[in-house]
């Protein structure tokens, strides 16, 4: 595997992190089979949760997300790669460079959403 940072993910996967004052992480991981829709060979979902388990924000390639309308043109392929920014977000697109800077993206995130709602 050419990005490292990927191993570091797969070890991770399953992994639930509590973040303190019932806020917690998920992190799933799993090797696939390298293709278009997932040339890094590998599915993932980096997933932020509330004290009561509802998803508040997250980063995943389980589903394609169609890109915003101004940018239609035929033969378009919808990228996987994206981002939930709140709970109710269908998704954005997210560019995926390497799985370290997935993370580093993913927990600097939680870190600001935590910043706006912990005292």
């Amino acid at each position: 595997m050419k990005d490292a940072g990927i191993r570091t993910l797969l070890e991770l996967d399953g992994s639930i992190l509590e973040l303190g004052q019932g806020y917690w992480a998920k992190i799933d991981a799993k090797e696939t089979a390298a293709d278009t829709n997932r040339p890094h060979g590998i599915r993932y979902s980096l997933s932020l949760h509330s004290p009561s388990g509802k998803r508040l924000l997250g980063y995943d390639n389980a589903h394609a997300v169609k890109p915003p309308k101004k940018f239609k043109y035929a033969g378009q392929r919808y990228p996987y790669d994206h981002k939930h920014a709140h709970a109710a977000d269908k998704g954005q697109l997210y560019e995926f460079k390497d799985a370290s800077q997935l993370m580093a993206d993913f927990w600097d995130d939680v870190n600001n959403y935590l910043d706006k709602v912990k005292p």
